[in-house]
């Protein structure tokens, strides 16, 4: 009859190990406690300490390795059902926190953020459960969006709240930026679940302060899938959520989607066609004075035939590029005011151009605006 492996057999105790005892267990787990104060007691830096802990944890505990290894994932569930099972799991995973060493970053993100589903799912003391969120939320920068998903939507709200209550941020905004990529990012990837709600969305999403968001590309696109997946919302929620970004910091790219987005409301396209319409103009103008000054032409003088540097060539191809992206919108703001039109025909009063704060959108603007970019002034002069 074969034995049963041991603590001393040099082979961790694992939990969906039926063989091993729960004392076996707790036997091996303090050895490990006393071994590794003893190697913390010569002086090992912290980040060594760490690696040793998450390779003995996630041998013990294969819900802690990550990754996509099948075999991994099928240890991780197994007999883990059992009250046993889960008694030992919540033993360990609280014995680990204890012994994690509390410099920060010496301890990996993503290995966090599985130690806190665990804990979750172990039912770990809520001791245990708050510093290891604590943790979590000290370098969030740092977490992998795959981790950050498999938690729950609240708990994710109490990482970002809790994030942006550290001082140290104030002092960091490239980590700012990081945690504003991470949330859309994890927005746009939970956006297809049915039971999240607009006010769960625009929760998470209004925690990110608007100077963290270097462009709402990423916001941009969480909205879109949200309302394409929710096609039940309402009118109001829908122009909530788009509220939630700033037409000015859409891109080019991302303004020419939304005008052309049937999802979103009318009022939400018309400020991206105004935002863009206001940036190309200013490209335009600081485009053409640039060329201006560099123009012999304007002084008199008689512009030499040569060919264009390199830097005048590009220059020429964007202001045709600008021109282009002003036809686009020129035709899009025509469609634009034409449906509008037929909504007031129907009803008088229906649309009110004032709430946009006043300004008033014709599509001759736009004509005037490509006329310009059209004349000799914006071709781009050559130098003497």
């Amino acid at each position: 009859m074969q034995s049963s492996p041991s603590p001393s057999s040099g082979k961790p105790a694992t939990f969906s190990d039926e063989c091993w005892s729960e004392d076996a267990s707790a036997s091996d787990t303090e050895n490990f406690v006393k071994t590794l104060n003893r190697i913390r007691g010569k002086g090992v830096r912290p980040d060594i300490i760490a690696s040793i802990i998450t390779h003995y944890a996630s041998k013990c505990l294969p819900a802690l390795a990550g990754g996509d290894d099948t075999q991994t994932q099928a240890a991780a569930t197994a007999g883990g059902g059992t009250a046993a099972s889960r008694r030992k799991k919540r033993r360990f995973i609280e014995t680990l926190v204890g012994i994690l060493p509390q410099e920060k970053d010496a301890v990996p993100c993503g290995f966090l953020l599985r130690a806190m589903r665990a804990a979750s799912e172990a039912g770990a003391e809520a001791g245990c459960r708050e510093e290891i969120e604590r943790r979590v939320s000290r370098q969030l920068d740092q977490a992998p969006l795959k981790e950050l998903a498999a938690l729950d939507f609240e708990a994710v709200v109490r990482l970002v709240r809790r994030f942006l209550s550290e001082e140290e941020v104030s002092r960091s905004g490239a980590a700012l930026s990081k945690v504003a990529k991470l949330v859309h990012s994890y927005l746009a990837e939970v956006a297809v679940d049915r039971n999240l709600t607009p006010t769960q969305f625009v929760a998470l999403a209004s925690a990110v302060p608007c100077h963290a968001r270097a462009t709402d590309d990423g916001i941009y696109r969480a909205i879109d899938i949200y309302i394409k997946a929710h096609p039940g919302l309402s009118k109001q929620e829908r122009k909530t959520l788009c509220m939630l970004m700033e037409s000015r910091k859409l891109s080019t790219e991302a303004c020419l989607h939304a005008a052309q987005n049937e999802r979103l409301p009318v009022r939400a396209v018309i400020r991206v066609l105004l935002s863009e319409q206001d940036k190309l103009s200013k490209h335009i103008d600081w485009s053409g004075a640039l060329a201006g000054l560099r123009s012999p032409g304007l002084l008199g003088l008689a512009a030499p035939a040569r060919c264009l540097s390199k830097r005048e060539a590009r220059q020429q191809l964007e202001i045709r590029r600008l021109q282009e992206d002003v036809a686009m919108l020129q035709r899009q703001c025509l469609i634009m005011e034409r449906h509008i039109e037929k909504l007031l025909e129907k009803k008088k009063g229906y649309f009110s151009w004032k709430r946009l704060g006043g300004a008033v959108f014709k599509a001759s603007k736009i004509s005037e605006t490509a006329a310009e970019v059209s004349s000799p002034f914006y071709s781009g002069g050559s130098r003497t």
